[in-house]
């Protein structure tokens, strides 16, 4: 595509020297002859810095708010690069999500599971559906792993275009709070927006919780003024910010409730927790449906109300809908359950924030457990606020609590644990830096009846310390800790 062509696809002012545009990248490192260049402003490195690199690499053109003295192909000077790179690159790519049914999931909890059920919804619908978050991508049936929750536009552009072309009809995307400051979804329309929950998390990042709030809200206004879809927003009205949303936007666009209140929409009752799944009654539309979850935990019927929900919306009738979930798979490191041919039993979640782990704790109560034996820390160079909070959470519904390292990237592990502390009362807590070791003396304490939770990482496999990326997944530690375990099994 030339140039000049693409920047008036994209609305954008041309009159520049045209060339040939036959890539986009957003590293220097990546560029190739044809390539344009968008030299994005970073947390630590300003892309501008590498346009030279980018250029001494082929790149026939660079997009950039800083553009250098002189440079030997054209500049594109714009006053936000991360705008005109979504802008761009839904030209380019010839806006596949106007081809897709896009299901955008956003909140603080519970984004990955909704996404994860969204999409198997789909996929039982002969909706092959690709999916976007924080666990891995799928595109055409096929896994990637997932850098980033949600990836830059250029990057998400790309991967919608993919599923688009290998024959795909949907996408279910997890739609960070970081992304929508940082424009990474901006112009994609989507047929669903769902919205989850709002606690305490990347204050960090957003500095207030107006300011994290102002983020998730900011897709229910694109919502608002898509042009090519009647998009639906889908609110969970039991949350107090969901109730904000709702209040914010009635008068703006459709809006589908879900909760257990009486007016929602999507109303669930007769919520049944069990060890192995479960189950509870579907109320919508003058219609009920009993829901077999093969998940556990409150938390999951939310998600599973939000999944149906956005799932009908694209299409799914609600039978088929409820009809899928029953057959859905676990979900990497939410509530996954460690295989065990012991008396106890292992789990190891994604919690990391208080609200999460309360979730979590009040789940795994409910399952009347001898006692919870819980094991987690908080990662470096986040939300330092949240940390007194979770170890009141872990010791109000805990037995016993050993606290440990997350991902402690540049700070010292010893100081994180030192400020969970301050949010514990009871002397009787076990501290030990070393996940792995704290792991397994978890498994160690475990006795007959007892739960063990493995919280914060979930379903990673790499633990970040400083400038290194070491190989560590909770499951394969917890597995080793189980086998090495002295004592007796059974077959349960």
């Amino acid at each position: 595509m030339r140039l000049q062509e693409l920047l008036k696809s994209a609305g954008m002012a041309t009159g520049l020297a045209d060339a040939e545009i036959s890539s986009l990248c957003h590293d220097s490192r990546r560029a190739t002859p044809g390539c344009l260049y968008f030299a994005v402003p970073g947390a630590t490195h300003d892309g501008s810095t590498f346009i030279a690199e980018a250029v001494s690499n082929g790149a026939t053109g660079v997009v950039t708010s800083s553009p250098p003295d002189s440079s030997a192909c054209p500049m594109v000077v714009v006053s936000d690069v991360r705008s005109a790179m979504a802008d761009i690159a839904a030209a380019f790519h010839n806006h596949p999500d106007h081809s897709l049914k896009c299901i955008g999931v956003t909140g603080t909890n519970g984004k990955t599971t909704t996404t994860f059920l969204a999409r198997h919804i789909l996929d039982s619908s002969s909706q092959r559906c690709g999916l976007i978050g924080t666990v891995k991508y799928i595109v055409a049936g096929t896994e990637r792993p997932a850098p980033h929750t949600t990836p830059e536009s250029l990057d998400l552009l790309e991967i919608l275009a993919e599923i688009r072309d290998t024959g795909g009809r949907a996408a279910a995307i997890e739609v960070s709070s970081h992304a929508l400051v940082l424009q990474r979804v901006r112009g994609i329309e989507f047929n669903a927006a769902v919205f989850t929950n709002l606690t305490q998390d990347h204050l960090d990042f957003h500095g207030t919780m107006d300011a994290y709030y102002d983020a998730k809200a900011s897709l229910f206004e694109s919502l608002c003024n898509q042009t090519t879809k009647r998009g639906r927003a889908i609110i969970n009205s039991d949350d107090r910010f969901g109730l904000r949303l709702i209040d914010q936007f009635s008068k703006k666009t459709k809006i589908i409730t879900y909760g257990r209140n009486v007016h929602a929409d999507y109303r669930a009752s007769s919520i049944r927790i069990e060890a192995k799944g479960t189950t509870f009654a579907l109320e919508t539309r003058g219609k009920s449906f009993l829901v077999r979850l093969p998940l556990i935990g409150l938390f999951n019927v939310y998600n599973a109300l939000g999944a149906i929900a956005a799932a009908v919306t694209c299409g799914v009738e609600a039978r088929a809908a409820v009809d899928a979930v029953a057959k859905c798979p676990q979900v990497p490191g939410r509530l996954e359950r460690v295989p065990c041919k012991r008396n106890f039993q292992v789990f190891v979640d994604y919690a990391h924030t208080d609200d999460a782990l309360r979730n979590v704790l009040s789940t795994l109560r409910e399952l009347q457990p001898a006692r919870i034996i819980t094991v987690f820390g908080c990662g470096g160079d986040r939300d330092r606020s949240k940390r007194p909070l979770m170890a009141k959470a872990a010791e109000e519904l805990s037995n016993h609590v050993i606290l440990t390292s997350d991902n402690p990237r540049s700070e010292d592990p010893e100081r994180i644990l030192d400020e969970i502390e301050k949010g514990l009362r009871r002397k009787s807590h076990d501290r030990i830096a070393d996940r792995e070791a704290a792991i397994r003396h978890a498994v160690e304490l475990a006795a007959p009846g007892d739960i063990v939770l493995i919280a914060g990482k979930g379903h990673e496999k790499t633990q970040e310390s400083g400038e290194v990326k070491i190989p560590f997944d909770d499951v394969d530690i917890a597995q080793k800790a189980i086998s090495d375990k002295k004592g007796a099994t059974f077959d349960g």
